[in-house]
């Protein structure tokens, strides 16, 4: 199994990016895809998952209304649009894969983790 984070960079307050997360090796249409991200100093920290399905989503209080989880499960891959940057956006951002389908930000939930694609968001 693997999960492809990219998309990530450096970007003014008030900008835009959006993640990709590829997954390959696996029933893509089985698994829910969250996003976590992990700043220096910080613990990894839940951001948003959607089903398998992509009918159910959730967003951390911190990014909701900003940030818009998305499946295309025919390109097995997820995106993750992220509007309105703050600087303390800035982070690793980790895609992972859940065998149990439905949204969950409790990391022990999810099976497997791509490498990571690094945020800044300058201020």
């Amino acid at each position: 199994v693997q999960l492809q984070a990219s998309g990530g960079g450096l970007v003014q307050a008030g900008g835009a990016l959006r993640l990709s997360c590829a997954a390959s090796g696996l029933t893509f249409d089985d698994v829910a895809i969250g996003w976590f991200r992990e700043a220096p100093g910080k613990e990894r920290e839940g951001v948003s998952c959607i089903s398998s399905s992509g009918r159910s989503t959730y967003y951390a209080d911190s990014v909701k209304g900003r940030f818009t989880i998305s499946r295309d499960n025919a390109k097995n891959t997820v995106y993750l649009q992220m509007n309105s940057l703050k600087p303390e956006d800035t982070a690793i951002y980790y895609c992972a894969s859940s065998g149990f389908g439905e949204p969950t930000m409790i990391i022990g939930m999810y099976d497997y983790w791509g490498q990571g694609t690094h945020v800044t968001v300058s201020s």
